[in-house]
Parts: C-alpha cells; sequence; structure tokens
C-alpha cells in the first residue's frame, strides 16, 4: 500500500498530505444530479483512514451541499482534517451570476460556512477568484481579520495571476494557490508558478487530467450532455487532434503498468516538493488507484518525452482557466 506522505503547505506552512481530496464533485454542479451522499461521506471517512487530510470545499458547490456532506463526514474527526473552502461565487441554481468580494459579504459567508461545516475555525479560507469589483486591500485585509479573530488559520487564493498573487502576499502571507495544472495545461509555468515558490506558497493544483482529456477513456464526440462540450478544447477537429496527443500518454501508461489518470496525477505529483495533486473523487472505489499513482516514478528519458509531447501550447482549444 503506498504510504501518504506530507509536505509543507508554504514555507513553514501547516503539514498536509501530498494528495488532496476534492469534494465539489459529490454535490449538484453545472445542472449535474447529486451523488449518494452516503457514499461519497463514506469516501471522505476512507480518505482520511488512509491519511489524506487535505479536503478541499466551496460554500456555492451546490449552494452549501457540499459543505454540509462534509462537516457530515468529519463530525468527530475534526482534528483529523484540513478544510479549504473557498467563497466568492454567487450562482442562481446552477447559473452563474458573478463575484460578490465585499466584505460584509465575507463575513456572512464564513459564518454560514462554519455552521454547515460543524467548526470553529476553517483551516484555509480563499476567494474563488479575484476581480475588480472590490479593492484587494479590502478583501484581503477582511481574510486577515477573520485570522485574527480566530475564524481562519491561513490565507489562500485561487486562479489569479502572477502579479495579483505578488499583490495579495504583500498586504498578508500567502499559505497556498489553488491552480489548474496539468500536462495540458502549462501556461502557469512561465510566471506564476515560479512566482509562488519564490514567495514560498504551495501550490494546490487541481483538473490533473483537464476535464477528463487525459484519462484515456474519452472519445470523440463527446455525449451531447457532456458538461465539457461548453469549452473549446472539446469541439470538432480540436477533440480529435487532443485525443490524438493522448495515444502518448495511453502508451507509456501501458508500459509502465498503470493507467493514464494515474500517470496524469504523477507528473503533478513530480513536479515539486512544494505541488499537491488536488484529485476529484466521490466514491471509495477511486481512492487505491488515486492515491497509488503518488508512488509512480518516473526517468529522466520519460519526464523529457511527456514535456516535449505535452508542451505548452500542444493541447488546442481554451481551458477551463480561460472560461
Amino acid at each position: 500500500m503506498t504510504t501518504i506522505t506530507k509536505m509543507s503547505l508554504g514555507t513553514n506552512g501547516p503539514l498536509v498530505s501530498k494528495i488532496g481530496l476534492g469534494c465539489m464533485r459529490m454535490s449538484p454542479v453545472w445542472g449535474s444530479v447529486a451523488n449518494d451522499e452516503n457514499e461519497s461521506i463514506a469516501t471522505i471517512q476512507e480518505a482520511l483512514d488512509r491519511g489524506i487530510n487535505f479536503l478541499n470545499t466551496g460554500d456555492f458547490y451546490g449552494a452549501g451541499h457540499n459543505e454540509m456532506l462534509v462537516g457530515r463526514a468529519i463530525k468527530g474527526r475534526r482534528d483529523q482534517a484540513f478544510i479549504s473552502v473557498k467563497f466568492g461565487a454567487i450562482f442562481y441554481g446552477s447559473q452563474w451570476l458573478g463575484l460578490d468580494l465585499r466584505p460584509i459579504a465575507i463575513k456572512n459567508f464564513i459564518n454560514y460556512s462554519l455552521v454547515r461545516l460543524g467548526i470553529d475555525t476553517i483551516d484555509l479560507y480563499q476567494p474563488c477568484r479575484l476581480d475588480n469589483s472590490v479593492p484587494v486591500e479590502d478583501i484581503i485585509g477582511t481574510i486577515a481579520d477573520l485570522i485574527k479573530e480566530g475564524k481562519v488559520r491561513h490565507l489562500g487564493v485561487s486562479e489569479i495571476t502572477a502579479d495579483q498573487l505578488r499583490k495579495v502576499h504583500s498586504i498578508h502571507p500567502v499559505t497556498a494557490l489553488e491552480i489548474g495544472y496539468s500536462l495540458a495545461d502549462r501556461q502557469i509555468e512561465s510566471d506564476l508558478l515560479p512566482a509562488a515558490k519564490e514567495l514560498g506558497i504551495g501550490v494546490v493544483a487541481f483538473a490533473n487530467t483537464a476535464e477528463g482529456l487525459l484519462t484515456g477513456d474519452m472519445k470523440a464526440p463527446l455525449p451531447a450532455n457532456a458538461y465539457q462540450n461548453h469549452f473549446p478544447r472539446f469541439q470538432g477537429d480540436n477533440l480529435v487532434k487532443n485525443l490524438e496527443k493522448v495515444e502518448v500518454l495511453k502508451q507509456m501508461a501501458k508500459e509502465k503498468g498503470c493507467t493514464p489518470t494515474q500517470l496524469a496525477i504523477a507528473w503533478v505529483n513530480a513536479q515539486g516538493d512544494h505541488i499537491m495533486p488536488l484529485v476529484s473523487m466521490s466514491r471509495r472505489s477511486r481512492l487505491p488507484e488515486n492515491i497509488q499513482a503518488m508512488g509512480i516514478a518516473f526517468t529522466p528519458e520519460e519526464l523529457n518525452a511527456l514535456n516535449t509531447h505535452f508542451a505548452p501550447g500542444a493541447i488546442l482549444g481554451g481551458t477551463y482557466l480561460q472560461r
């Protein structure tokens, strides 16, 4: 059995598991139906049993449904879990309405989150994105106040630019950056990842399989109801050519005796001791495979082959980050 190693989330930051559990897909998102709640709770609890303590949620995942699930799963086990919460997105049903990052809204959001989670303090609290609607000093200053009050332990940020990261870090130390990162999405390597490393900020990397592209299971065309159809990457000739690129990943996975998904996670894991693959799961059956991915090692030749074949820009079409 692969042992879950620990990493420091940022310089001198808290120790967390090197792999994180993304809980979003346990709840209705993008118009999907909620998964079986008992199975979702059992998945979180087994993840904790196996040593995965980083749990990622958001107050807008399923309009609070996700936080309530996490709260039920960690009841009586609070000290075993590191809870990361995103806030700021406003939805009506499954329709995106925008962001609300006003200090008054943040203070309202966190009270609801603490109640739904059944806890007194959130370990990592982060705006899901930043825009120009509210001065960043007001947003980060409000979270800094919550840290002083004991309602939050650490500041996180999500899906921002290198310039924004430096600005936020100058206002209050940032512990972690949550960002999409995979073999298919490497644009952050030019400036954002170097900035995070320079500033001593941990990286929580989601979408390791690029919304399913790197799983090796995807076929063109996608079903009409697939959410990926919204993104140019998965449309028409783009999808056909992108899937041809994935064949190299599938072949290497076959040679190494693992799955393409495992290889995609392992590649993210190999990018640095300060980078955590955040893997979405909603079934216990997915845990062994994803945990085993953390034990996969690459030869220099294998890494070079993947980095060359999946060079930035090799995958055609817009990504989730450009949505």
